[in-house]
């Protein structure tokens, strides 16, 4: 009976460590900069020769620091930043996009795995969050942004969405998530037109709460910080819950359709000419699509419906705009 009770013992504390914090230091993260202090835990991106775009090592880094400060009893607040201070997040990496996805979509449905999973432990972090907003943010930043609870930013601070005008849809979060912070219209503004937000118009929106100097920005981080720590904590975290109601409503009824389409897109002609004309630091040719269409072409993919047939060597499903196979090299009629 003894020894049985020492097992239940045994295993009891083996689960409760389970939860215990790691020191900052003990990680071996090359893409985020993790430390904790004074109740706060904060995670950078650090990637700052790409404006600290995220690629998937980067989200799964901040998973596993989120996760740390999370079951840290000793973190009360988390702080999401960037590296330097020209931009805070830009990002997924429009790079590794166009060199891994555009050639296997069905791995962008892998990658929304992970994403989706950063994001809804941000979200249900269970403890305040604050953005704090160095430099541009983003696409995906502004994600990231808007998954915060509150954000701070220096008065230097652009925000912008670019989905459409990259061959994407901003559904990680900004379809979702306008419409809640600045109401329908706007949200409409921000994602048709993508035009870069002020910091004092993004104050006026309501897609940040606080606009300071540059040099004044941590002051006012740590000002806030100190605030949500003398707050009773369970009260915060079911507070976070209740207000969490609307964002988890449209998140989790369009997240999973989002994550197959932008994985299906990978595959379209918009996507590779988005992709491309950003690798290439160009404007895309977005009238050559249009005028496909009005001509009557399939402008869904790269060289049209795949119809036609070799009758040289038999290959089907060739491309219709091919004047060869692409087999054989016979000429197609």
């Amino acid at each position: 009976m003894l020894y049985f009770l020492k097992v239940i013992i045994a295993n009891r504390v083996k689960n409760m460590e389970q939860f215990n914090s790691i020191p900052p230091e003990k990680f071996s993260f090359s893409e985020i900069i993790y430390t904790k202090s004074d109740w706060t835990a904060t995670i950078t991106i650090n990637r700052p020769r790409v404006y600290n775009a995220y690629s998937i090592v980067t989200l799964q880094e901040m998973i596993t620091a989120l996760q740390d400060a999370v079951w840290d009893d000793g973190t009360a607040v988390i702080i999401i930043t960037g590296a330097g201070d020209k931009a805070f997040c830009t990002g997924g990496d429009v790079k590794e996009y166009a060199s891994e996805f555009i050639k296997k979509p069905r791995d962008f449905w892998k990658w929304m795995g992970v994403f989706t999973q950063f994001h809804d432990l941000l979200r249900n972090a269970g403890k305040p969050t604050i953005a704090r907003l160095n430099g541009m943010v983003v696409g995906g930043g502004n994600e990231i942004n808007m998954s915060c609870d509150l954000a701070v930013a220096a008065e230097h601070v652009v925000i912008k969405q670019v989905g459409t005008s990259v061959g994407s849809v901003a559904a990680g979060g900004a379809t979702q998530f306008l419409p809640i912070l600045v109401g329908d219209r706007r949200a409409r503004e921000i994602l048709f037109l993508n035009e870069p937000i002020p910091a004092k118009k993004a104050l006026e929106w309501g897609l940040v709460n606080f606009v300071v100097p540059k040099d004044q920005l941590d002051e006012k981080v740590r000002e806030i910080s100190g605030k949500l720590i003398n707050k009773f904590p369970e009260c915060m975290r079911y507070t976070r819950q209740q207000l969490n109601f609307w964002k988890d409503f449209g998140w989790n009824m369009t997240i999973g359709h989002a994550r197959d389409w932008l994985s299906l897109h990978f595959s379209s002609l918009e996507t590779h000419e988005g992709m491309q004309g950003f690798v290439e630091k160009r404007e895309p040719d977005y009238m050559k699509i249009r005028e496909k269409a009005k001509a009557g072409r399939v402008s869904e993919t790269m060289w049209g419906a795949n119809l036609k047939e070799c009758k040289t060597c038999g290959q089907k499903y060739l491309p219709e705009e091919f004047s060869f196979c692409g087999k054989c090299g016979a000429v197609l009629e």
